[in-house]
């Protein structure tokens, strides 16, 4: 089993990727709560060079409140990490935790099918950008 979903955008700048995909996100109901530039970060506190790799927070606030009701400690698994790295110019991947993978090792099965309806709307957000 995988444990993301991913796709490819060329001919793209990786902002205008980002762009589409916090849009996208929004689409299906998340925000973004965090934005780590592991670039910069990496430059400051390592001082080496690494692509353009950023992991966005994503959250679906109504998604998140169901699976605390079910699960209190499942918050260490939150919030969505999407990231989107561009190794190449011009090419841009765009890839989404797959929640159900995450979830395999709780044994909570309310937890389990809030984790497949999430699991369908970051598909969509990949598919859809």
């Amino acid at each position: 089993m995988n444990y993301y979903f991913k796709t490819t955008l060329s001919n793209t700048s990786f902002e205008k990727a980002i762009d589409k995909t916090i849009n996208a996100l929004k689409k299906e109901g998340f925000g973004v709560l965090t934005e780590i530039d592991l670039k910069d970060t990496f430059k400051k506190k390592l001082d080496v060079d690494f692509y353009n790799y950023k992991i966005l927070g994503a959250c679906n606030p109504s998604f998140a409140y169901k699976a605390l009701q079910v699960e209190d400690k499942v918050g260490t698994m939150l919030p969505c990490n999407v990231i989107v790295q561009e190794k190449e110019s011009g090419s841009v991947e765009v890839s989404a935790v797959d929640p159900l993978a995450s979830m395999v090792s709780v044994d909570n099965e309310l937890l389990g099918n809030i984790a497949i309806e999430v699991q369908e709307k970051l598909r969509r957000v990949v598919e859809s950008i």
